[in-house]
């Protein structure tokens, strides 16, 4: 036997285990980007007597602290798109968080007419991140990384979801713009059900995402962990809510003890991803960077207030202020960020992609560019060159503290709109703050100093032309007698609109909606009460073999029911039943489907007469039973 073929395989062996030791060289890489979590939303930066956030707080320990970090925009989906491809909204065209729609748009044009009561009318945005960019998880993945997606995406589904911009898994492949239904199980995720009864969605991410990185422990991984924390709907377990109720300060703006027991929550997550890479060895070779997608939301309703306060910001989630854009940021790297520092360094999302290729040593793919730039001197403690950031935002969602449609650049102290086509014979208005000295924008400069708004807003043209931005127009149906300057800046929603009689049922018990009815929950008790013929609820279902549901219900007159469950095809079964007018009652019915997913509704007599419903359990052989308590 010739001694040659034996030298080569003992080459080959030599160099597979070079390029293997080669590939654990590299750090992992773990992104945790919270949902709608406000500056002020942590205890990192002093704002909060009422959020508790250990973990979070253990992090910064490890790392470096930034005072000063943005998002890219003030809504989700466009700072993460942001993230992923290191390019502004402006560029991609992709401004607002509306990727859960059916429409596929990827090209962003100019918008047409608007209100006749608004001066401008923004451009016409993208609903998907297009597979056309290069992304973070495309190019670690071809240099040897594991990639996975863990949590919220809302950047589109397949042929946009994870799995075709570059991520190996991705759970729980849910195109949707928050948790489906609740964070509490019983879910609706279409094909991901819970281990246990009353499962908190962020503790399964956080296992799955722990489970994940053990399974790629001997090669580099990247882990996407995109939170479904702490966006609506607004729950969560009820003994942490319980825990806060008695804490909470009617005088504190932060002051709903759901919210604050989501916070919690969201904070054991991030303890459960820390003690899974100690447990692996793993915290010394692995870059953390903990971030959110915008501010903290300010318009919504829970517990009877906001679900926060960005105090001493001003404004929120969707609004161009501070409290919309400026977020809470840690980044961590043992022995190369120094451990328990702070940072006052202006950065924005679009840094993360460069930097991070910065940090491995690598090169942008060919003819990549960046809109953002590596952070990694300001990681070392140095200063940054960029001159400037900025937020393009071409929208007025009617929110508190919202502007028109509007533009800002950052440079230094100094921040300055450009609200397009707002002011007189079509010119553009502009306001400018000192952020040092006027952390909650409430002076406006720009009359007292017009040669520093013509400097900052020359930055914005260039901005502009450099982005290829699609910008807003004015509007041409507009009519200066409907004009309402007074209304800007304030929540039409709330000042417009009358408050409902009672909440859709699906933002409080956990996906059933009522249809031709109205769904009032009291004292535990789910009543029904019609307001057309046939009401029903209903609910997102997947059912295996031999499924089940029994409710308990009472209603004084009694009458016939149906289950009914619409397949995806579009394919209607329906099994009858019969209500006593008699105290409560059982009812236990075969669902008329299996291994299949589809809608499930209920019909029950309430035209006249309200129904209770106290609970529904529905079962499938093999799978958990899904139970509904309506408390």
């Amino acid at each position: 036997m010739s001694k040659y073929p034996l030298i080569f395989a003992l080459l080959f062996l030599s160099f597979s285990i070079f390029t293997s030791r080669a590939e654990t060289e590299k750090p992992n890489i773990v992104m945790i980007l919270a949902d709608d979590l406000g500056w002020a939303d942590t205890t990192l930066y002093g704002h909060t007597s009422l959020y508790e956030t250990p973990n979070i707080e253990r992090l910064a320990k490890r790392g470096m602290t930034f005072s000063h970090a943005y998002s890219a925009s003030p809504l989700c989906s466009p700072t993460r798109s942001s993230i992923l491809t290191g390019l502004h909204p402006a560029r991609t065209g992709l401004t607002t968080p509306n990727c859960h729609l059916p429409q596929v748009v990827l090209k962003a044009t100019p918008g047409a007419k608007g209100n006749a009561g608004n001066k401008s009318v923004g451009p016409n945005g993208v609903s998907r991140l297009d597979t056309k960019y290069d992304t973070l998880a495309e190019r670690l993945k071809s240099v040897g990384y594991a990639t996975g997606h863990f949590g919220k995406w809302h950047l589109g589904k397949e042929p946009y979801s994870p799995l075709e911009h570059g991520f190996d898994v991705d759970i729980p492949h849910w195109a949707g713009p928050g948790p489906a239904g609740s964070f509490v199980a019983p879910w609706k995720f279409p094909d991901f059900d819970p281990d246990t009864p009353k499962e908190h969605i962020e503790d399964r991410m956080a296992k799955e995402a722990s489970d994940w990185m053990a399974a790629n422990k001997e090669k580099p991984f990247f882990l996407n962990y995109w939170m479904f924390s702490v966006h609506a709907p607004f729950d969560a377990k009820p003994e942490l809510i319980e825990k806060y109720r008695p804490k909470i300060d009617p005088q504190d703006p932060q002051r709903s003890p759901t919210y604050a027991a989501m916070i919690e929550s969201m904070d054991d997550a991030v303890g459960t991803l820390l003690d899974t890479l100690d447990d692996l060895g793993a915290t010394d070779k692995t870059i953390i960077i903990f971030f959110s997608d915008n501010g903290g939301n300010m318009y919504n309703e829970v517990d009877g207030t906001t679900p926060t306060s960005n105090d001493p910001l001003r404004g929120g989630k969707a609004s161009m202020y501070e409290g919309g854009v400026r977020v809470p940021m840690i980044a961590s790297w043992p022995g190369e960020i120094k451990p328990d520092s702070k940072n006052d360094a202006v950065v924005q999302s679009c840094d993360f992609y460069p930097t991070l290729l910065q940090m491995l040593e690598l090169d942008p793919g060919e003819g990549q560019e960046f809109d953002g730039i590596s952070i990694l001197p300001a990681f070392k403690g140095g200063d940054l060159s960029r001159e400037a950031i900025f937020t393009y935002f071409p929208h007025d969602p009617p929110v508190p503290d919202w502007v028109p449609p509007s533009v800002t650049v950052h440079r230094g102290d100094w921040k300055l709109f450009r609200l397009f086509f707002q002011g007189e014979d079509g010119e553009h208005r502009y306001q400018l703050f000192n952020l040092a000295e006027d952390i909650g924008e409430t002076k406006n400069l720009a009359e007292e100093k017009p040669e520093l708004v013509a400097e900052l807003d020359a930055l914005i043209d260039a901005f502009l032309i450099e982005t290829k931005a699609v910008l807003p127009i004015p509007n041409p149906s507009f009519d200066p007698s409907k004009y309402r300057p007074e209304q800007e800046g304030k929540n039409r929603e709330r000042t417009n609109k009358p408050a409902p009689k009672a909440k859709p049922i699906e933002q409080t018990v956990g996906g059933w909606k009522a249809r031709q009815s109205v769904g009032i929950l009291k004292e535990g008790v789910l009543t029904l009460e019609g307001n057309a013929k046939a009401p029903f609820l209903g609910v997102g279902a997947t059912v295996a073999e031999k499924p089940g549901i029994t409710f308990r219900v009472r209603t004084k007159n009694g009458g016939a029911g149906k289950i009914e469950f619409i397949s995806k095809g579009g394919e209607a079964k329906n099994t009858p039943f019969t209500l006593s007018g008699s105290d409560w009652q059982e009812i236990s019915l075969k669902v008329p489907a299996k291994n299949s997913t589809g809608i499930l509704r209920i019909y029950l007599p309430a035209e006249k007469k309200a129904v209770e419903i106290d609970w529904i359990e529905l079962k499938s052989d093999g799978k958990v039973p899904r139970r509904w308590e309506f408390n």
